[in-house]
């Protein structure tokens, strides 16, 4: 059996590598390093796959975040509703930009941003709206949108752990994740769905107006070159980056269905286990497991963590501190905020080897490792 890893990105780049070195070796040869046809390329083949308007690609999923922020022109105080069960990024670039970060609940199933504590969190301050789709899973997007246009209140899509995810909405149209927001966002780090060799973003937008306020952002506050209309940043996605995106986009739907067939394993093999609760599937999307996250109830994680380490299965807590309780937004009266949903999922959750090489013999080993510890306790 080959070696259990967390993402196994060897065994995927494997299977394209003449194409994938190829594509660096033509790069290397044009020596169009920035903004150069691949780049081109990429966001014209992304933008048709999502079927959105614009894409501006960006340095990563970070930058993504904030220069959305930066193009909506939001001032120093203004409120930012957000979850604070996920990564440090999405709430981080809020403090960054002085504005103030307003932590709610999620949905205890979706893991993702609950659209009732959203509305009642809403002030004449709140200017925007950030769901995360977490874990792969979509946040409840045709009610966050509901709310936030009654209120006139633009959303940003952090889509870093979900592109490639399809929405139904109540009228049959089926959307992307990231497309329905004002603005949406994602990353492309090497461990993502779609992932680069490095660092890479992208924003998304069927506004136009927006779209070009976006670019300027992005490319130091220009529009034409050396004059600056506006503050902006240097955030570029680089040619050899993009032509390893170019070739990896057309796998994606392939990728996504490598993941959800490793999770229809895990969700047999662990099938009304009493400890165990599996990712629940919202009924309004896909799911494209980023992550495989189990939530379990009388069982010594940490315990549970150590056990599958010394038996070579690795295993992840997505996230032990959630935002509202790091130092870091102390100063933004993270602490005072009371999320007990929050609380009590970072306290249970525990992530599963997820990646598009998992075999069935590795899947096997995975899962009766966890069961032999989980029957014990």
């Amino acid at each position: 059996m080959q070696p259990i890893q967390m993402v196994d990105l060897k065994q995927q780049y494997a299977k394209i590598k003449t194409e994938v070195d190829l594509a660096i070796q033509e790069v290397i040869n044009t020596t169009s390093f920035i903004h150069g046809k691949a780049v081109q390329d990429f966001a014209a083949g992304l933008s048709k796959y999502l079927g959105v308007k614009h894409v501006i690609p960006c340095a990563n999923g970070t930058d993504a975040l904030q220069i959305a922020l930066m193009a909506l022109n939001l001032q120093p105080g203004d409120e930012v509703i957000t979850p604070s069960f996920t990564f440090i990024a999405t709430t981080e670039v809020i403090a960054l930009l002085q504005l103030k970060p307003v932590f709610v609940e999620v949905d205890p199933k979706t893991f993702c941003i609950d659209p009732i504590a959203v509305e009642k969190a809403i002030t004449p301050k709140t200017k925007a709206i950030i769901p995360v789709h977490l874990y792969g899973q979509a946040a409840n997007m045709e009610a966050l949108l509901e709310i936030a246009n009654r209120h006139n209140i633009p959303v940003i899509e952090d889509n870093a752990q979900a592109i490639g995810g399809d929405i139904r909405l109540s009228n049959g149209t089926v959307k992307k994740t990231g497309t329905l927001g004002t603005i949406g966002t994602t990353s492309f780090f090497p461990s993502k769905n779609l992932g680069c060799f490095g660092d890479g973003g992208a924003l998304f937008t069927n506004d136009d107006a927006l779209a070009e306020a976006l670019r300027m952002v992005a490319n130091h506050g220009m529009a034409k070159r050396y004059y600056h209309d506006r503050v902006g940043c240097n955030s570029r996605l680089d040619s050899i980056q993009a032509a390893i995106l170019n070739v990896k986009l057309p796998h994606l739907d392939e990728y996504i269905a490598a993941r959800q067939s490793a999770a229809e394993f895990y969700d047999k093999a662990f099938a009304n286990h009493p400890k165990i609760t599996v990712p629940y599937r919202a009924p309004y999307s896909t799911h494209v497991f980023h992550q495989y996250t189990l939530l379990l109830e009388g069982v010594d994680r940490d315990a549970l963590n150590q056990f599958l380490a010394g038996h070579g299965i690795p295993s992840m807590i997505y996230y032990p501190v959630p935002a509202h309780r790091q130092k870091m937004f102390a100063a933004f009266g993270g602490a005072t905020f009371e999320l007990k949903t929050t609380d009590w999922l970072t306290e249970r959750v525990l992530s599963l080897p997820m990646h598009t090489e998992l075999s069935n013999e590795q899947l096997q080993f995975i899962t009766s490792k966890v069961l032999e510890f989980i029957n014990k306790q």
